[in-house]
């Protein structure tokens, strides 16, 4: 009996100490790929996986992506991408309600029948990934032995992937914020190189921006280092002058 409930308590830990793990993430600012890496392996130790995959929804094709997984499996990482609504996961996706399957071998539902088999994957719960109701992916678990999966279980995934879920929109409107910084600074830096080609070449700036625009398909160089380039020579040229 004590036995017992010290495995109750030990498991009990784990639980409260992966959930922390990916709270933790919310305000890590680590970037989407490590991110994701990071949540499928705590998914894997806390739930005891065959495997563990995070699917990302692609918006503008309406498909779940796989973009995560702690197997090695050459065939299940490179398995196509399922259309939403269509599906274990698509399902899922679509409705934005969790499944439970005891065999996906024996569920006409499943798509990779074949991958199932050669892997030996058996019981699954797939869990959405929702942020304010939108959904933005899908967290699975596969056993490699025939397991009902608990409610207290499922309440831990289903918690483990809400936490999942922020932290994912965290990091993705991190790299879009980058991202607009990261254009904004070019533009000023082309902008910058424009005016400093306009001035000596004694030409148009729309022919200064062509000049830049030119050089940087003929070096295949982008358009900024072609800019940063100019302005070096600027700034050198100023302080010999």
């Amino acid at each position: 009996m004590v036995k017992r409930k010290t495995e109750h308590y030990q498991i009990y830990v784990k639980q409260i100490e992966a959930l922390s793990k990916i709270a933790n993430l919310i305000t890590s600012g680590l970037y989407l790929e490590e991110l994701l890496r990071l949540i499928v392996q705590v998914t894997a130790e806390l739930m005891h996986s065959k495997i563990s995959s995070l699917m990302l929804l692609d918006p503008n094709r309406q498909e779940l992506v796989v973009k995560a997984t702690q197997s090695i499996s050459e065939a299940y990482n490179k398995k196509p991408n399922i259309k939403l609504g269509e599906g274990i996961a698509g399902i899922v996706a679509k409705e934005n309600k969790l499944i439970v399957v005891d065999d996906v071998k024996k569920d006409s539902r499943y798509l990779n029948q074949d991958i199932a088999k050669k892997e030996g994957l058996c019981s699954l719960v797939s869990v959405p990934l929702a942020v304010k109701g939108r959904v933005i992916g899908v967290l699975n678990c596969y056993t490699s032995k025939k397991h009902k999966f608990s409610q207290h279980e499922i309440s831990v995934l289903t918690a483990l992937a809400n936490q999942a879920a922020i932290a994912i929109e965290n990091a993705e409107l991190d790299l879009r914020a980058r991202s607009a910084e990261e254009a904004l600074t070019t533009r000023k830096l082309i902008e910058r190189a424009k005016d400093i080609l306009s001035q000596e070449a004694n030409i148009l700036p729309s022919e200064a921006y062509r000049l830049i625009q030119k050089q940087s398909m003929d070096s295949r160089k982008s358009m900024r280092e072609i800019a940063e380039a100019i302005i070096l020579a600027k700034d050198i040229k100023a302080k010999r002058s």
